[in-house]
């Protein structure tokens, strides 16, 4: 009897379940591995933040003695610019989420204990600080080549609650892209269709100067309005209620994106 109440005095404690990791902690090691990920990439860096200052060079000093020769151009097409630049930057998320998923990394996610959509998250805010550093380089640029806002303090934090929701936005919607794609290529193809809007709104032309079967296309999407909220704040015009429709396609954009995420990524 002795020998059996010491074999089970002697026997191993089974340890206990570990209580897991918040998503509060796991949302900041997941922005954090986004932002190292980004400084690691710094091609991709790069590139969002150059190629929207080639852009910007380009339409200001080739074609903007065409466009005006007065030289108040400039003053049109940042805005634009600004709006352009944040899709460039948030069009790598796709990319990114569609690696973790396909790779194998979102799999070995969802067996820690911790909330695995986290890491969406991590993607996201990365993705929008990324953005914002990004937009504030371009408006530096711009305001060497000539951009004269005449915005007072109201206006700007107007201009930065609309710039930082369509960075919000068009991420959310990218990131949606990344889980639906099959492949990284894919998700880098499908984000096209979104980067390929500002060239269809008014932030490099007038959406008077278009072809009359353009001109509705032109009015019924969301970069139009975010783009002449921006530029009436920016240079002190009467934004009338374009701010308002920029905000609820903002909205209806995260919204949507929510929602295909939330059903994809249970699937993924």
């Amino acid at each position: 009897m002795t020998a059996q109440l010491d074999t089970r005095a002697s026997a191993p404690i089974p340890p206990a379940a570990h209580p897991g990791v918040g998503p509060i902690t796991a949302s900041r090691v997941f922005v954090g591995r986004s932002l190292r990920h980004s400084l690691r990439d710094g091609e991709g860096l790069l590139l969002a933040i150059l190629l929207p200052v080639m852009l910007m060079l380009l339409f200001t000093t080739v074609f903007g003695g065409a466009i005006d020769p007065n030289g108040g151009y400039v003053d049109y097409v940042i805005p634009g610019i600004i709006v352009l630049c944040s899709g460039f930057g948030a069009a790598s998320v796709a990319v990114s989420v569609n690696r973790d998923v396909t790779g194998g990394a979102m799999q070995r996610f969802r067996s820690l204990p911790m909330p695995a959509a986290t890491c969406l998250v991590g993607h996201v805010v990365a993705s929008v600080l990324r953005n914002l550093l990004a937009t504030a380089i371009v408006l530096g640029v711009g305001l060497l080549v000539g951009f004269r806002p005449t915005a007072g303090p109201l206006e700007w934090l107007g201009v930065i609650a609309i710039v930082l929701c369509w960075i919000v936005a068009v991420t959310v919607i990218f990131a949606a892209i990344g889980l639906l794609a099959s492949t990284p290529e894919a998700a880098n193809g499908y984000g096209f269709v979104i980067l390929f809007l500002p060239y269809l709104s008014s932030a490099f032309v007038p959406i008077g100067t278009m072809p009359a079967w353009l001109r509705p296309i032109a009015e019924a999407q969301p970069v139009t309005p975010i783009t002449d909220a921006v530029r009436a704040w920016l240079i002190g015009a009467d934004a009338g209620a374009q701010p308002l429709f920029a905000l609820l396609w903002c909205v209806g954009i995260v919204v949507v994106g929510a929602v295909v995420i939330a059903w994809r990524f249970p699937r993924r």
